[in-house]
């Protein structure tokens, strides 16, 4: 029977919350891993559902995965096996595309199926090929496989249309291996590529300039072993500061990188939220007028597209009209029609959505179409009056680690329960 979550809204927070390690750097973190002769250690590895699927993929690939504690992993790939990978695992995640790029560098060759994920509109993966292609490789797909092949791969001058940070990390794994230097320009420069550079630099890896828009990584023969912590969740911080500006008398946000939230953060103070900023830790105050903004979805460090859902439903309890322009997802605009469901009024049009406010919010039955969309919803069920069930639960699972936990501790009344097939709908 699937599951639900159920919120009680209207009651004020008050206290802590952590903030776990970065799903988007653990998604890749752990297909790199594979690319090394040893064991490799993750600490800080998020509780959520894409961890359980990429570990299911590692044990297809005969790789030994050890989780001694409930946030460690240890990645011992001595005994791996380049198979096929066809399991459903691979389709229940976007991430498990990065297996491409760490498979083909270590073995030159991969036959997968094409990986899964939200639906967010296009979200081609040509960029990755393409990057593949220019190292020596030939890309068949066929029956809904991909089969990667290269007699070698020598680095090569790769230029971005996009700069993808999916491209970008997929292209840095495969070239690791690669004859000479391979760069890639208009590179993405997320805090998650820099982290995954990171890790591979422990290992052996000779990667420069991760985080600027020109990467150059230099190939080498043998990758080791190594340990590493991962950096903190922006994405899962920005949704917790959103929530605390929603629905917090006081609200302490530990474990964040300030500096990884600037665009979050400043429109935030646009709009009269009360915050104390440290080095790691975010402290929101309640605040009775917030004012409409505007939000243009860019690149890092741009505003987060991943943040624009649940800052929607923060917009619909501000004063005036708040303006969103998605350039990264177009469509990602579902979570607007499950917030008019709640009482929100918002108009839509392609790429863009006008959030009218303030509005009151009412609970009802709602649906988490994606995993921010999923965020979207437990901000808005917090608001709203009486009490908002929310469906496909396994959206907010895949990115949010012990989410009803966290915010019952601090006074939220949120609960799951099991419901027939046709309830859930």
């Amino acid at each position: 029977m699937p599951e639900v979550i159920k919120i009680e809204g209207g009651h004020r927070l008050n206290g802590e919350v952590t903030i776990s390690g970065s799903k988007n750097a653990t998604v890749a973190l752990i297909p790199a891993a594979v690319l090394a002769n040893g064991p490799v250690t993750i600490v800080g590895v998020p509780e959520i559902a894409d961890v359980r699927n990429l570990a299911e993929i590692l044990k297809i690939l005969n790789v030994q995965v050890d989780q001694p504690h409930a946030d460690h992993l240890i990645i011992d790939p001595t005994h791996m096996q380049n198979v096929d990978l066809l399991d459903d695992a691979v389709t229940k995640l976007r991430a498990s595309y990065y297996f491409m790029g760490a498979l083909l560098g270590k073995y030159h060759h991969v036959r997968m199926k094409m990986p899964g994920g939200c639906y967010l509109g296009p979200r081609p993966i040509d960029l990755h090929l393409k990057g593949f292609e220019a190292l020596g490789a030939t890309v068949k797909y066929e029956k809904g496989c991909f089969e990667i092949d290269a007699d070698e791969l020598v680095g090569d001058k790769i230029f971005l249309d996009i700069s993808s940070v999916g491209a970008t990390i997929n292209i840095m794994m495969a070239a690791v291996y690669a004859k000479g230097r391979t760069t890639i320009e208009n590179a993405a420069r997320e805090p998650e590529i820099i982290d995954v550079a990171t890790l591979l630099n422990k290992m052996g890896a000779h990667i420069r300039g991760a985080g600027t828009n020109v990467i150059t990584i230099d190939g080498v023969t043998s990758l080791s072993g190594c340990f590493h912590e991962i950096i903190p969740d922006r994405i899962e911080a920005g949704t917790y500061i959103i929530i605390a500006a929603a629905m917090a008398e006081k609200m302490k946000i530990n474990n964040v990188i300030p500096h990884h939230l600037e665009a979050l953060l400043l429109k935030l103070e646009e709009m009269g939220v009360d915050m104390d900023v440290t080095v790691d830790s975010i402290t929101v105050r309640h605040s009775d007028h917030l004012k409409g903004t505007d939000i243009t979805t860019r690149p890092y460090p741009g505003f987060a597209t991943d943040l624009q859902q649940p800052l929607t439903s923060l917009m619909t309890q501000a004063e005036g009209d708040s303006h969103v322009e998605e350039t990264i997802y177009v469509e990602r605009f579902k979570h607007c029609e499950q917030l008019c469901r709640m009482g929100a009024n918002i108009d839509v049009h392609q790429g863009e959505a006008v959030i009218h406010g303030p509005t009151p919010l009412y609970g009802t039955k709602v649906a988490a179409t994606d995993l921010r969309c999923g965020a979207a919803m437990v901000v808005a069920g917090l608001l709203a009056e009486g009490t908002t069930t929310i469906s496909n639960i396994y959206h907010i699972d895949r990115g949010y680690d012990h989410i009803d936990d966290k915010l019952n501790a601090m006074g939220a009344k949120v609960w799951r329960e099991k419901v027939a097939d046709d309830e859930e709908d």
